[in-house]
């Protein structure tokens, strides 16, 4: 009779322990937001201004030079190891 009473007596401590940290992270998650909100509204992230063109042309650049490092390598091994 009395194990009875000391299960049942664990599972209210787990639920009551398990509840209060949920609570707990409900409550964490809603303070990071409001600090977020709070944070961009007195702080705003500054906005570069940037010609996406020119970024674009040197990664196209940048490419090609990726693509035609890795052929030479390619053939140089290959070189070596024939012989």
């Amino acid at each position: 009779m009395e194990e009875v009473n000391l299960i049942n007596e664990a599972f209210k401590f787990m639920a009551l322990g398990m509840g209060i940290v949920f609570l707990f992270l409900i409550v964490m998650i809603f303070a990071l937001k409001l600090q977020a909100k709070l944070i961009a509204k007195f702080f705003p992230e500054e906005v570069k201004k940037s010609d996406n063109s020119k970024h674009l042309q040197s990664n196209v650049n940048n490419e090609d030079q990726v693509t035609a490092a890795i052929t030479a390598a390619i053939i140089h091994h290959n070189n070596n190891t024939k012989g």
